[in-house]
């Protein structure tokens, strides 16, 4: 079985930048894998796709090298193994808050005795080579989601889970919920509290040797999720990165031509 690239860059101490899928279109895919991240992550849950479009996404992006995952809808073992067999390397399942719905999330990756995965990787067995029988056990990433205050009470016990491989932060529930709805959901948070509770979760995981993921806004504050010790940082998205340069553009235009139309009246047309 071809090996997982992510855990080969952790083990020599170098941190991971993921790109995000939320457009159900495989070009779109096909260019995000070809920009250079070292992983790329498909949302089934909030992205506008579903396993329809995400199989030929991940056929799209094979050729670039990237470690590809899918973001499942939900604790859900049908959806959990279907991404498992159309190819992907790594599962992040959403609203895990205790350490009974980790364990479970990690039986459905894992293939007996470790697990309850069914055997049938229809599309892995050829991206992913062969004995995955085997050997995806060891390949497979299961990341659960930190995102609400119960699963932060629930921290220690989380990361405690056998068959765990990391926490993957979601920072726009995770400060609505620690706040109680105070704070209006988002990314690159700065209030003491979320910046508190985002490097208790490092901790907790630097403590039973899982890796730590968060999802960013800005590559600034991605680097300093990784000077805190995060080992993977989701930056931006297809449809955020879209939307910032159609936009940027678009406002350019506006200025230098509101200046130029500025000039012509100047000069008495």
């Amino acid at each position: 079985m071809i090996k997982n690239r992510l855990k080969q860059l952790w083990a020599e101490g170098k941190p991971t930048i993921n790109g995000w899928c939320s457009i159900g279109n495989p070009f779109t895919a096909e260019i995000m894998a070809a920009q250079g991240f070292d992983s790329i992550c498909i949302d089934l849950q909030h992205g506008a796709l579903d396993y329809s479009a995400a199989l030929p996404m991940f056929q799209a992006m094979r050729a670039s090298g990237a470690v590809l995952m899918a973001r499942v809808p939900w604790l859900d073992p049908a959806a959990i193994m279907k991404v498992l067999d159309a190819g992907a390397y790594g599962v992040i399942c959403p609203m895990t808050n205790t350490p009974d719905q980790v364990a479970e999330f990690v039986s459905y990756l894992r293939y007996p005795p470790q697990g309850v995965r069914s055997f049938g990787p229809t599309r892995a067995s050829f991206s992913q080579g062969p004995n995955i029988a085997h050997e995806a056990n060891d390949e497979i990433l299961a990341f659960a989601m930190i995102e609400t205050a119960e699963a932060m009470q629930n921290l220690e016990a989380i990361c405690a889970v056998p068959g765990l491989d990391g926490i993957y932060v979601g920072p726009a529930d995770l400060s609505f919920s620690l706040s109680n709805g105070r704070l209006t959901p988002g990314f690159d948070r700065d209030e003491p509290e979320v910046v508190a509770a985002l490097k208790d979760i490092v901790a907790a995981c630097k403590r039973h040797g899982l890796r730590a993921g968060i999802h960013c806004g800005t590559a600034d504050y991605a680097a300093k999720a990784i000077s805190w010790g995060y080992d993977m940082t989701t930056v931006g998205g297809d449809s955020r990165f879209l939307a910032a340069a159609a936009g940027a553009t678009v406002a350019r235009f506006r200025e230098l031509a509101g200046d130029a139309a500025n000039a012509r009246d100047d000069g008495g047309y």
